[in-house]
C-alpha cells in the first residue's frame, strides 16, 4: 500500500486537501469495511418500524443481512440473518409480523426470540447435538437514542450516547417536534443507486456551497411560488447559517429557515388553507417548549450527518437517509420520511409532499445531486494526473464557519482519516 497520505491537513497554512484515490481505490474500500463499518455505530432502524411484538424488518447493514425485530417480550433485537446450519438467510421477507422464521433450505425453524425450536430429521443427529447451542446470533452491540437504533460489530470506542456527542442536540430537535415525544417512520421507502463513491454523498448531504449553482431551478421554483429566497450580499445561501463539528466525525449545517416547515412555518407554497393549522402547531410548540425552544425547532433547519453514513435532513420535511457502498464507484441509498406520531392527515400530506418533491429521487433536489456526484466520479478518472481535491474553504476564519464553508466536510474526513490510519 502506498505511503502517500489520504489527506493534507495543514492548519497553520490553512490548507486541507483530499487525496482523490480514496474515492476510486478498491483496496481502500476494503480497508473501510474493516476499519469503519466493522467498528463504528451504524444506524439500523427506528423503533416505530417494529412497534409490536413479532414485527420485523430485514435489511443489509455494514455488508451483513440483519433481522431487526421486536421479540415476544417486547424487546428490540437485531439478529444476523443466517441459519446456523448451512448459512442461508432464514427470513426473506422485507417486513412483517411473525412468531418464527423458517429457513427455506432445510427447514430449520427459529422463534422470534432467536431460539432454534425445530430441526427436521432431528433423530439423525447424535447425542451431543443440542438446539440450545444453535440460536440466531445477535449482533454484538445494539443500543438506541430517542428511538433511533444503532448496532456495532466490533470493539467501539465509546457507548452510543457518548459517541453521538453533539449530534444528540440535533436529534433532540427532531423529536421535540412531536407533542408526545414520539416520532414514527411513515410507510413508504425511497431506494436508488448512485454511480459514485459513498463518501461523496456524505459531503453532498451538508454541502451548502453547491446550492446556488446546482439547485438554481429549485430556487427559481421557490421564487415563482412566492417564497423570498433573495441571497443577501456576500452570501451564497438565501439565509445565513453555520457549519459545526459535533465530535467523533459527526457534523451539521444549521440554517435560518427560508423554505418553510409544514409543521411550524407557513409559506405560500403550502396554500392559504394550511395557514390556520400551521399556526396552531406552532402555538403548541410554544406552549410545550417555551418561546425560545419553539423558535429553535421551528425557525431553523438542519442537515445532520452521523458518522459514517446516517443523514437526518430536518427541513421542509424530516428525511432519514442511509447509504452503503456496493462497490468503490456505486452506492445504494435508502430514505424514509419521519413525522410526529398522531399528526393530522393534512399535516402528514404536507410532510410527504415535501419529502417527495424536494428530497425524493424524482424531486427538485436529489436528481441534481445525483447528476453532480456521478460527474464527480467521472472526473475522478483523472486522479493520477490531478491527485488532490481542494477543501480549505473557511480555514482562514476564527470561530463559527458559514454553512457554505467546508469545516463540516473536514470534520468527517479528519475522523475518517484517524480511523483509517490508526495502528
Amino acid at each position: 500500500m502506498t505511503s502517500e497520505p489520504y489527506i493534507i491537513d495543514d492548519r497553520d497554512r490553512h490548507v486541507f486537501r483530499l487525496n482523490r484515490r480514496v474515492l476510486v481505490d478498491p483496496d481502500i474500500l476494503e480497508r473501510e469495511r474493516r476499519r469503519i463499518f466493522d467498528r463504528a455505530w451504524i444506524y439500523v432502524g427506528h423503533e416505530s418500524e417494529i412497534a409490536k411484538p413479532g414485527d420485523f424488518r430485514t435489511r443489509h447493514v455494514a455488508g451483513r443481512p440483519i433481522i431487526f425485530c421486536r421479540d415476544s417480550h417486547g424487546s428490540v433485537r437485531a439478529y444476523l440473518n443466517t441459519c446456523r446450519h448451512r448459512a442461508a438467510m432464514v427470513c426473506r421477507e422485507r417486513q412483517g409480523n411473525a412468531s418464527r422464521f423458517t429457513c427455506v433450505y432445510h427447514g430449520w425453524n427459529y422463534a422470534i426470540d432467536g431460539r432454534l425450536i425445530r430441526v427436521p430429521g432431528r433423530e439423525s443427529y447424535g447425542p451431543a447435538f443440542r438446539e440450545a447451542d444453535f440460536p440466531l446470533v445477535d449482533v454484538p452491540r445494539l443500543d438506541s437514542y430517542r428511538g433511533f437504533w444503532f448496532l456495532a460489530f466490533g470493539a467501539v470506542a465509546s457507548p452510543l450516547a457518548e459517541n453521538l456527542a453533539g449530534a444528540r442536540e440535533y436529534i433532540d430537535l427532531v423529536v421535540d417536534q412531536s407533542p408526545t415525544g414520539e416520532m414514527e417512520i411513515i410507510a413508504g421507502t425511497q431506494e436508488y443507486d448512485i454511480r459514485a463513491n459513498w463518501k461523496l454523498l456524505v459531503e453532498n448531504s451538508f454541502d451548502d456551497y453547491h446550492l446556488a449553482a446546482t439547485h438554481s431551478t429549485y430556487l427559481e421554483y421557490m421564487r415563482d411560488s412566492g417564497v423570498n429566497v433573495t441571497v443577501p450580499r456576500g452570501l451564497l445561501m438565501p439565509a445565513h447559517g453555520i457549519g459545526k463539528s459535533l465530535g467523533n466525525g459527526h457534523a451539521v449545517v444549521d440554517n435560518i429557515n427560508f423554505r418553510g416547515r409544514p409543521v411550524a412555518a407557513w409559506i405560500p407554497l403550502y396554500g392559504e388553507e394550511a395557514k390556520a393549522e400551521i399556526a396552531a402547531i406552532r402555538a403548541e410548540l410554544v406552549a410545550r417548549l417555551g418561546e425560545a425552544r419553539a423558535k429553535r425547532v421551528a425557525d431553523t433547519n438542519r442537515n445532520l450527518v452521523v458518522f459514517p453514513n446516517l443523514v437526518i435532513n430536518d427541513g421542509s420535511s424530516v428525511t432519514v437517509r442511509t447509504f452503503v457502498p456496493v462497490s468503490v464507484d456505486r452506492m445504494r441509498v435508502t430514505a424514509w420520511a419521519l413525522g410526529p406520531k398522531g399528526e393530522s392527515e393534512s399535516a402528514r400530506a404536507r410532510r410527504l409532499d415535501s419529502f417527495l418533491t424536494f428530497y425524493g429521487p424524482g424531486g427538485l433536489a436529489t436528481p441534481d445531486d445525483v447528476e453532480a456526484l456521478e460527474m464527480v466520479q467521472a472526473g475522478l478518472s483523472t486522479c493520477h494526473e490531478v491527485p488532490w481535491s481542494e477543501m480549505s474553504r473557511g480555514m482562514n476564519k476564527e470561530g463559527d464557519q458559514l454553512n457554505t464553508d467546508e469545516l463540516h466536510l473536514r470534520t468527517f474526513w479528519r475522523h475518517w482519516n484517524a480511523l483509517m490510519t490508526a495502528a
